[in-house]
């Protein structure tokens, strides 16, 4: 569920990212770029950080027509501190409702990549007179336990019991995925899809439908699950997971231009 750059995006910001202290000597690194409401928070995928392609092409897009923008890692992620193997769902959401309360001002769209999309109904679900609207890529709710624990085999399952940690090799680049036991066990405490998820904010779902790691009818399902009744879901026939490639950012970025002009009336 993690996402590498890929084609199509502006040239990576060469100046160093700002800090946000945390109360427990940590920090989240973060780019913010001031102007109008509502506001975008990029919330990247597991593994993932604030530079990846969808993160930087959607910031260019926004400082174009002078829209907030804001994109962060989660501790243990990019350039924030932290030990990776010691995040959760839940640490991560909180670092993202840490960012949206202390680094952003007035009404924000919330856009979720993967796991971020899982991320980003949580922080919702926190603040949500704070959020003007939600935009899923591929999201990923429930995915410890629907696409890791339930799938992985007795072996996976004894390994993680025995040693806390398995690494799965990552189709996306060198680096394997680092699974904890900790992860699969804390993830139980914020499952959504079995029930009614209490949102009713404009809700915009993209999904590939050859998505190899997130089945498409995990967003058909979220859509079912949401509460509002302004959920769009797209499905791209050819995508997929990433989501990454020209037409897809084109198509993301659009549906975050007619989102946020719906929103400003």
């Amino acid at each position: 569920m993690n996402e590498t750059p890929g084609g199509g995006a502006p040239a990576r910001d060469v100046s160093g990212p700002a800090f946000l202290p945390r109360e427990d000597g940590q920090r989240l690194a973060y780019h913010k770029t001031a102007g109008e409401t509502p506001g975008v928070v990029f919330l990247s995928g597991y593994m993932s950080d604030m530079t990846g392609t969808k993160a930087v092409w959607l910031e260019a897009q926004c400082r174009a027509r002078g829209q907030a923008f804001l994109r962060f890692d989660y501790l243990g992620h990019g350039q924030s501190s932290g030990a990776f193997e010691e995040g959760t769902i839940g640490s991560w959401a909180a670092d993202a409702v840490a960012a949206l309360d202390a680094l952003t001002d007035g009404p924000q769209i919330l856009v979720g990549s993967s796991m971020g999309g899982w991320l980003m109904l949580l922080t919702a679900l926190a603040r949500p007179e704070r959020i003007a609207g939600l935009i899923g890529i591929a999201a990923a709710p429930d995915f410890t336990e629907e696409l890791m624990w339930q799938r992985f085999s007795p072996e996976i399952r004894a390994t993680l019991e025995r040693d806390g940690l398995y690494r799965e090799p990552s189709p996306y680049g060198d680096q394997p995925y680092t699974i904890t036991r900790r992860l699969i066990e804390e993830g139980r405490n914020h499952l959504l899809l079995g029930g009614q998820i209490p949102l009713t904010c404009p809700v915009r779902l993209l999904h590939g439908m050859a998505d190899p790691d997130v089945p498409y009818q995990v967003s058909l399902r979220l859509a079912e699950a949401l509460a509002s009744d302004d959920v769009d879901v797209q499905l791209v026939k050819a995508g997929e997971h990433r989501m990454s490639e020209p037409a897809d950012l084109v198509r993301l970025s659009d549906t975050l231009r007619s989102l946020s002009e719906g929103l400003r009336g």
